[in-house]
């Protein structure tokens, strides 16, 4: 069950003969839940920064997909001109050879450029997720950190305790 900085702060020991000193129970408990209180900011920050990547990375698909589209119908639109200008050059074999090669040149510059579109959020969103990852990992290693420091200051604080006993 996790406590909250509140119920931390409300918890209330017995009094008890020769029992703990209830001002420093108040101050270490203090100390606790403003130390929670800061963690829990924290991990809201880092969840809404995971959110705003992942709605990111979720735009950036969104692209890719919507260039892989493209891609196909331009694909398509390719084969569609080449059959019609097969029918027309019966007819017209020399204006229809001049057509169908400025059409062609110009679906596969679309198509190199599509390429290169891709290539690009592909590198975009390696970028991303690596960010992400070295975020997360940085503030996993921050949390660590505090969570050693946390424990060194309890182990100092309990041979503290037991040099100033009576």
């Amino acid at each position: 069950m996790l406590l909250s900085p509140l119920e931390i702060q409300q918890k209330q020991f017995p009094n008890r003969f020769r029992g703990l000193d209830a001002k420093e129970v108040e101050s270490f408990l203090q100390k606790v839940a403003d130390q929670m209180s800061i963690y829990l900011k924290q991990i809201d920050e880092l969840k809404r920064e995971v959110e705003e990547m992942e709605r990111q990375l979720g735009e950036h698909k969104e692209r890719e997909q919507t260039l892989k589209n493209t891609l196909i119908s331009a694909q398509k639109t390719v084969e569609q001109m080449k059959v019609n200008a097969q029918k027309e050059s019966k007819l017209l074999v020399s204006e229809a050879e001049v057509k169908a090669e400025r059409i062609l040149n110009n679906a596969h510059n679309r198509l190199a450029q599509i390429h290169e579109d891709i290539a690009e959020l592909k590198r975009q969103r390696t970028q991303f997720e690596l960010k992400i990852r070295a975020t997360i990992e940085t503030y996993q290693k921050m949390l660590d950190m505090q969570k050693e420091e946390a424990a060194e200051a309890e182990d100092l604080e309990s041979k503290l305790k037991f040099f100033t006993k009576p």
